[in-house]
């Protein structure tokens, strides 16, 4: 059988496996991308084909050049009209999008040779002469007529530029010819575009760099400049609250050619401390004006441009970075969706670099297993630990073992060796892979992880063809797949007894405030019809898993729910100190056999408890006793807690209050991170030897120590859910999407994992929610579809570059049914000798993912400042490599970046500025202990929108369209304020509505007249019978059903108490806790690298 043939319905090595259906897949696209070639963005430095922006506070510009676009920018990637056209109400923020316009150095000289500021280098050889300056290249292209069509400007040194490429190389490297076009979105050409005009063939190159000139080189530059602020540290320059002004709105947007009318926001700056040449610039700093340029205004319709606006001299201020010059995430994820989301990611090569996890795409599994379920830093490792110590280039693996595929692919084939069980490698334990190679006829194999040879079983074996392969490859999945299960024998279980199917336990807070909040009443009233959707196997008519039921204050209920009876039985134990079981018989009980008893029982818990005056709560005890019922029915589970408050009741586990914002930015702060009682951690241990996973409900007014709380929860694999201030109204929805996510969700119960790797490396360390009992054997009381295991691996030999390095992740696991089985994934990689070849086969989202869960592990031990400086060393030394061994010659004022890493810096200022490492003022100590457990576990598609959230225009493409619209960068000149915007990352929601907005809109999404009206903090948008209120609903509804959990709505109006609150998530402007712009933070990298290669 072909394997790039669908599979056949009964393939003889097994029933394909069913797939879930419904399941959407969680990527951001919806649509996979066009295969027409990318769209041609403006030359130099253009921003992207009129990404809406709007001009910052204070500062208006002139209407856009009304000449038409070039035709080919009228179309976007699936066919939506491009954000160039402008309505109504529009101003475009910059210049036109054929042709960037530079900002003017008013000191500096004309000269000949255009150089766009960023540009792509060869990263070894570097024929041409040296780079004229970017002043050169600024005066160049002032001179330039901005008109409809694109001026082509002579190419510099006889420099062509290529037609517009897809990719060609395995390696996932971007060709590309010459010095131009590595910044996409609207900064120089895009990868392999360029004028039009005569265009050379592309010849392939090493690795590209993409530089640019950074303020440090042309001029005086100020210290002051340094990226991520200490606290007490401000920024040279006007206040730093310019940016978030929200006393006085901002300027409306203008369509092209009319006056403005009513209030403007304020002039432009002109105090006398300002020195020529220099106005005021969003984030505070000053920075070059733009000269006076063909086709637009002055500044202020009717004023003098301020280029040369007199004033005393002030000493040296920095020139201020273009924003659209600089590397844009947006650029590179819809760069990549158009070159590589129409064509199936066949996995059949060694060391193939996947599409982003940001396209939308389809794997073939042809041998290596997908990218949904193992993610790596770089798929071509350095053959030596001398190497990879140079290149500081983390070597980690994102492991999701049981990802939900979407419906177009199979799950894992399960393969059943009857009672031989799977055959493995007598010395490592490796299992059977298609990696492994049959000698002698086939009688014998050698191990691909550690060389052994083998003897092949009588009953597995089979002739080798004249290649060596056996002719029965492609027939077993264990020798032509990436990934497959095995059914595991009686040897894989515990006690050498197959598993019972698991329980289900859920544990209810029945104190004051649960009842009174309104949850024990909206609870039990949910789980009478949730109860019907247990997760079950492949067709079987109804779940094996059997349920049980607890409630609790300062002392536990148990009930009896046996079919048997009338009415459910409560029993009491009241004695928390010393607990146990109080009934076996009639604890766990089927659901359809006992489902009228459940019923009475849950409509009887609201009432029991209606009018109880206890606050006290326990917690410990609850766990234990859940623990201790699954130990007596000898059976895995998961407990389901819903818990309200700090547990002070006398009893083991009891906490007190130890909320301290007095400790932030001490050594101390670590303390607020870690558990504050021992106990909790031995009762995690306890969970995990019985195959006990917790899942906890948290519903807390105040705070509930979430450190301590959910220290049993990340120890069993299981998953902490926060409603703080929880209120049925509004909190409902949510916390019902969560809980029946959660409930039925496919889970592995009792499951060990271990990650073998071939001979020269070997896994040293492990983030995520489970439980190590020792060095390789990663314990989980319960694995569900969203978590990951992230591995880090080190050399302990030389590797060679022919046989590269092997991956297999092994998980021995008990499924839903209680079958136990072993599933199976493997990944070959490449390894290499050149430092290029490692920069060229890195993946940036990958790579974040793990520094960003490395450091917030690290805020347990050390202080956050060390974490965050720790963080940023790490990245300029690995930049600072590429520059010293990969990228050619050039001025120390340009910042050279690997092409598969210039979203590096930005990205990592997203992490640096997050709540655990530098939380703003109203972020609770329980809100950052939330988050940073959460990471923990996230893969790498959610912590790309975690750390970077998008931000989707809503009435830029016309409203019959209703793909999701292309998203804009996340700041705040790119938000106009006659516009709406919805703006997520994974577990917020917001849509932002510009005070301008046109009134036709206000009436089709909210159903009121004016902007006045209409509710800040609505949750819920009206459902009106309208093309625009069905397309944003229609889009919230995508994007909540890309994610793991509901995203609940929160509307900010601008220049709104709330808005604060968004503004946090613009995450390339300067944050209100003291975190650097993008602009910014990338002068600080450029700083602490130029300070490394000194």
């Amino acid at each position: 059988m072909n394997v790039n043939q669908s599979a056949p319905p009964v393939p003889p090595f097994g029933q394909p496996q069913p797939v879930y259906a419904g399941y959407h897949q969680s990527s951001y696209g919806g649509q996979p991308g066009s295969t027409a070639a990318p769209t041609p963005y403006g030359a130099y430095n253009g921003p992207v084909p009129g990404y809406q922006q709007t001009p910052p506070p204070g500062v208006s510009r002139a209407p856009a050049s009304s000449g038409a676009p070039p035709a080919s920018t009228a179309q976007g990637p699936c066919g939506q009209t491009a954000y160039g056209q402008f309505g109504q109400g529009d101003v475009q923020n910059g210049p036109s999008s054929s042709v960037q316009m530079q900002r003017l150095p008013g000191s500096q000289p004309f000269a000949s040779a255009p150089l766009a500021p960023v540009v792509s280098q060869p990263a070894v050889l570097q024929p041409y002469g040296p780079p004229p300056t970017s002043a050169q290249v600024t005066a160049q292209l002032a001179g330039m007529q901005i008109s409809g069509a694109v001026a082509p400007a002579p190419p510099a040194s006889g420099l062509g530029y290529g037609p517009p490429t897809s990719l060609a190389s395995a390696s996932g490297s971007f060709p590309n010819s010459g010095l131009y076009g590595s910044y996409p979105q609207g900064q120089a050409p895009p990868l392999g575009q360029g004028h039009p005009g005569a265009q050379p063939p592309q010849r392939s190159v090493p690795p590209q760099a993409s530089s640019f000139t950074s303020p440090a080189s042309g001029g005086p530059r100020m210290p002051s400049m340094t990226g991520p602020l200490l606290p007490g540290q401000s920024f040279g320059g006007p206040p730093v609250s310019q940016p978030n002004h929200v006393s006085s709105p901002p300027p409306q947007a203008l369509p092209p050619g009319t006056q403005m009318t009513g209030p403007p926001g304020p002039p432009p700056p002109m105090h006398s401390s300002q020195q020529p040449g220099y106005q005021l610039q969003q984030n505070g700093s000053f920075g070059p004006a733009r000269g006076p340029q063909s086709n637009y205004g002055s500044p202020y319709p009717g004023a003098a441009t301020f280029g040369s606006q007199p004033g005393p001299p002030q000493p040296l201020p920095p020139k201020r970075l273009d924003p659209d010059a600089i590397p844009s995430p947006i650029q590179v994820i819809e760069d990549d969706r158009n070159n590589r989301g129409s064509e199936p990611f066949v996995t059949g090569v060694r060391g193939q670099v996947p599409p982003l996890v940001t396209t939308n795409f389809l794997v073939k599994d042809q041998g290596n297993a997908s990218p949904r379920y193992i993610r790596c830093t770089s798929y071509n490792i350095p053959c030596t630990s001398d190497m990879a110590k140079q290149a500081q280039v983390p070597l980690a693996a994102v492991i999701k073992p049981l990802a939900r595929l979407p419906p177009e692919e199979a799950s894992p084939y399960v393969v059943d060796h009857g009672e031989s069980g799977p055959l493995r490698c007598n010395r490592c334990k490796a299992y059977m892979c298609p990696f492994m190679q049959f000698v002698e006829g086939g009688r014998r194999f050698q191990c691909c992880f550690c060389s052994c040879i083998n003897d092949v079983p009588p009953q597995y074996f089979q002739h080798l063809d004249h290649t060596g392969k056996r002719v029965d490859a492609y027939d077993r999945p264990e020798l032509s797949l990436g990934s497959y299960e095995f059914l595991a024998t009686v040897d894989y279980c515990k006690n050498n007894k197959f598993p019972i199917p698991p329980a289900f336990i859920f544990m209810i807070d029945v104190s004051y405030n649960a009842v009174r909040s309104g949850l024990v009443r909206l609870l039990c009233e949910e789980l009478k019809s949730l109860l019907d959707f247990l997760p079950r196997e492949g067709g079987a008519e109804e779940s094996a898993i059997r349920v049980g039921f607890v409630t609790y204050n300062k002392v536990l209920h148990f009930y009896n729910v046996k079919s048997s009876l009338a009415q459910p039985q409560m029993m009491v134990v009241s004695d928390v100190g010393d607990m146990f079981v109080p009934l076996l018989d009639g604890f766990l009980v089927n659901v359809s056999e006992s489902r009228a008893v459940i019923t009475s029982l849950l409509d009887q818990i609201p009432e029991m408890f209606a009018d109880t005056r206890e606050t006290e709560t326990v917690f410990a005890p609850v766990i234990q006793a859940g623990m201790e019922a699954l130990k007596a029915a000898e059976c895995a589970g998961k407990l389901f807690l819903f818990h309200t408050s700090l547990p002070i009741a006398e009893a083991p586990g009891k906490l007190k209050n130890r909320d301290d914002r007095k400790l932030i930015n001490t050594d101390k702060e670590k303390t607020l991170f870690q558990p504050q009682s021992g106990a909790y951690q031995t009762l995690a241990k306890e969970c995990v030897a019985q195959g006990c996973c917790v899942d906890l409900f948290l519903f807390p007014n105040q705070y509930v120590d979430v450190a301590t709380l959910s220290v049993v929860p990340q120890l069993t694999g299981g998953s902490v859910y926060k409603y703080a201030c929880f209120q049925v109204e509004n909190d409902q929805e949510r916390f019902l999407s969560d809980l029946r996510r959660d409930v039925q969700k496919v889970v592995g119960f009792d499951a060990v994992m271990r990650v073998r790797t071939s001979t020269g490396i070997r896994a040293v360390d492990f983030f995520g929610a489970f439980y190590m009992s020792n060095t390789t054997d990663v314990e989980l009381a319960g694995l569900d579809g969203d978590k990951t295991v992230t591995v880090e691996f080190k050399h302990d030999d030389r590797l060679n570059e022919e046989n590269g390095a092997l991956l297999q992740c092994a998980l021995l696991y008990t499924s839903c049914a209680g079958q136990r089985r072993l599933r199976i994934h493997n990944l070959a990689l490449n390894c290499c000798t050149q430092l290029a070849d490692l920069y060229r086969n890195c993946e940036t989202d990958t790579l974040i993912n793990y520094m960003a869960k490395f450091a917030y592990r690290g805020v347990l031990s050390s202080p956050v400042k060390t974490v965050r400086d720790t963080l940023i060393t790490q990245c300029a030394q690995i930049l600072a490599c590429y520059r010293k061994n990969c990228a050619s010659p050039s001025s120390a004022g340009q910042l050279i970046l690997p092409e598969c890493m210039k979203l590096l810096p930005v990205y990592l200022n997203c992490v640096l500025k997050s709540e655990v490492l530098q939380p703003g003022a109203e972020v609770t100590t329980d809100d950052r202990a939330y988050v940073r457990q959460l990471v923990t576990s996230m893969d790498v598609a959610e912590t790309n929108v975690f750390f970077y959230p998008r931000l989707l225009p809503l009435t830029k493409s016309p409203i019959e369209n209703t793909t999701e619209p292309p998203a804009v960068r996340a700041s705040e000149e790119r938000l106009s304020n006659g516009d709406i915007y919805l703006l997520e990352n994974g577990l917020n929601l917001f849509l932002w509505v510009g005070a301008s907005v046109q009134q036709g809109v206000v009436q089709s999404v909210f159903g009121v007249s004016s902007f006045s009206q209409i509710t800040s903090g609505l949750s819920v948008l009206p459902v009106l019978d309208n093309l625009l209120s069905k397309k944003v609903r229609g889009l919230i509804d995508s994007l909540r059903a890309q994610r793991s959990r509901y995203m609940k709505l929160i509307v900010v109006k601008q220049e709104d108490k709330l808005e604060m609150l968004f503004k946090h998530f613009l995450v390339e402007d300067k944050s209100l806790s003291g975190g650097a712009s993008y602009v910014d933070f990338l002068c600080h990298m450029h700083k602490e690298i130029r300070q490394l290669l000194s």
